[in-house]
């Protein structure tokens, strides 16, 4: 599955949600916005930036339309099993 394809209802500049695993601490993880921009090497194509970095819009991850939608997902993946 391509989310950059039409009818993925992602647009450049869309704020959307995304669970992110520190990459420093693995066990700990939440919920970040994170906005839908082009992408710089291929402008055809939208990307992610999230913390100063770029990560492709593909279906490798989980983006959420709602703040809600991904605190759902999130409680369901991981529950309180990353809560201290």
């Amino acid at each position: 599955m391509n989310l950059n394809e039409p009818g993925h209802g992602f647009q450049a500049g869309d704020i959307v949600y995304v669970i992110y695993r520190n990459p420093h601490t693995q066990n700990v993880a939440n919920v970040q916005s994170a906005a839908v921009v082009h992408d710089p090497d291929n402008p055809e194509a939208l990307s992610i930036f999230l913390y100063d970095t770029y990560y492709p819009l593909n279906d490798e991850v989980a983006v959420y339309s709602s703040e809600t939608e991904a605190e759902e997902a999130y409680q369901y993946y991981f529950g309180d099993a990353l809560e201290g």
